[in-house]
């Protein structure tokens, strides 16, 4: 076994390894102005301003494509692979981005102007009016400017750092905020902490007004509703805004002007590449990074184990309910329910389900993201084990139930005693499937906020921008999980097996 799955690590490696050097730079288009975008390949980040202005060259006569990561650090992966011709961000991100990558360069010309504003649902009026009061005082005691300067300026960066005034209180309760970590020097982790400018101005304006801040970090194209459904209080992550957003959302006075640009890369250009343990080091020992993964591990096995287990008595409800119907022809109206759940759930996608429990049905209910990420899967996994469950129970034979009323055994006895540990023992590889597939799905948990494993490796990547080692690193602990619990089947099987006998 250890051999096989050795094999099958050494085998993942070098497919990626081939996918990481087989792009194609055949169509690649020089871009060096606004004016050479028509007929190119543009990637952005997903829902930023950057996607907006960019969507206005979608569909031209020139044939300009527009590639969406829900990364920023993906999108600059695809640069740098020749998958794109250019990437469309913010400034500040885009200089940290490039500060070690020697052959992607920024373009001086900008390709728009911007001003950041914090986002606050529409029925906050009170909110909103606070936040707007605190900026203003904090613009003008010139902290908005301090703030700034400790992350951007080569003679003021690191030296002048916000610290809560003396004597503030807390009074006025928590300041939900829902933020994505991945734009420095706006907002990053570092020594697994959310930091930056928009962290350190929430944090001052919390202080002005009463509240104690409490970070969300999230994916981009969630901060909105999350700030709409009121799960958040507000939305900070160098947010424009827009027309558009203010359809949805209401924005306060802007803290800072910032510009969109353009990056390209320069094959002419070559830089010393660091080696495999320097970039090792630099992606999971620096500042602890492996905790993100820990993190992320810790909570994936919790709502998978959780959910599973959920989802088992779940299914086999279900699953008694609609074999009952089938036999006997009772519990019609379960029954009804019941088909209507398996249709809803086995026809519509997991993700989607997560954030219509997160945003919809648990809208007004303040619970653990961990709670609801464990309700959405074992939901979801129910549905499934009731039709694994419902197949196992119907391939037993008729027989089995006959014999058991004859010994005198009711229905229900019969159907627990006799037919389910059969059925179970017929699906059990099918369970341990869904148990497999339940884990992986578990990666989209970062849309709500959580770090789950694929997020802990996401985080990663939004600050070394390093896009192999991370994913990689993920990949072999999924796969070990996996290669574990096939042993831990197998094993199951067998001692099934000898039972029989």
């Amino acid at each position: 076994m250890k051999k096989k799955l050795l094999t099958s690590l050494i085998m993942l490696a070098a497919a990626l390894l081939i996918g990481c050097g087989s792009a194609d730079k055949s169509e690649e288009k020089t871009i060096q102005t606004v004016d050479d975008l028509p007929g190119s390949k543009i990637g952005v980040q997903l829902g930023t301003i950057g996607d907006i202005y960019a969507s206005d060259y979608e569909g031209d006569e020139e044939g300009t494509v527009v590639e969406r990561y829900n990364k920023i650090a993906d999108a600059f992966q695809a640069l740098k692979q020749g998958k794109v011709d250019c990437v469309i961000v913010d400034e500040q991100p885009a200089i940290a981005g490039t500060a070690n990558e020697s052959t992607l360069v920024i373009l001086d010309e900008p390709f728009t102007l911007e001003e950041y504003a914090i986002c606050i649902a529409k029925d906050n009026d009170e909110l909103l009016e606070k936040v707007n009061g605190a900026l203003a005082e904090l613009k003008e005691e010139g902290v908005v400017d301090q703030i700034t300067d400790n992350y951007i300026g080569d003679d003021t960066k690191g030296t002048c750092p916000y610290v809560t005034p003396e004597g503030t209180t807390y009074d006025n309760g928590t300041l939900v905020v829902a933020t994505n970590a991945a734009f420095p020097p706006y907002e990053y982790y570092e020594n697994g902490e959310p930091v930056g400018i928009d962290m350190e101005l929430i944090k001052a304006i919390g202080d002005k007004i009463g509240m104690e801040v409490k970070i969300e970090d999230m994916e981009f194209d969630s901060i909105i509703n999350a700030v709409d459904s009121h799960k958040a209080d507000v939305g900070i992550a160098g947010m424009t805004k827009t027309e558009e957003r203010l359809k949805s959302i209401n924005f306060s006075d802007s803290y800072v002007t910032s510009k969109q640009v353009m990056i390209v890369r320069d094959e002419t250009l070559t830089g010393e590449g660091i080696s495999f343990i320097d970039n090792f080091k630099r992606n999971f020992v620096d500042d602890n990074r492996w905790t993100f993964l820990a993190q992320g591990l810790r909570n994936t096995l919790i709502i998978a184990i959780c959910a599973v287990l959920a989802g088992m008595i779940i299914g086999f409800l279900v699953a008694i309910v609609r074999v009952t119907y089938d036999k006997t022809g009772n519990l019609k109206l379960l029954n009804c329910i019941c088909k209507l759940y398996l249709a809803i759930i086995r026809g519509t996608p997991i993700m989607i389900q997560l954030l219509i429990i997160y945003y919809v049905v648990f809208k007004s209910v303040n619970v653990p993201k961990v709670v609801v990420a464990i309700v959405a899967f074992a939901i979801n996994s129910g549905a499934y084990v009731a039709e694994i469950m419902r197949g196992g129970i119907m391939s037993v034979d008729a027989g089995q139930m006959e014999a058991g009323r004859s010994l005198g055994l009711n229905y229900k006895q019969t159907m627990t005693s006799i037919i389910l540990p059969q059925a179970i023992k017929n699906v059990l590889p099918a369970l341990a499937n869904e148990f497999i597939s339940l884990i992986k799905e578990t990666s989209i948990c970062g849309y709500i906020g959580m770090i789950d494993l694929t997020r802990g490796g996401d985080i990663i990547r939004s600050i070394t921008y390093e896009a192999f080692l991370p994913l990689v690193a993920v990949a072999i602990i999924y796969l070990i999980i996996v290669q574990v619990l096939n042993l831990g089947v197998g094993a199951l099987e067998k001692k099934l097996r000898k039972s029989e006998r």
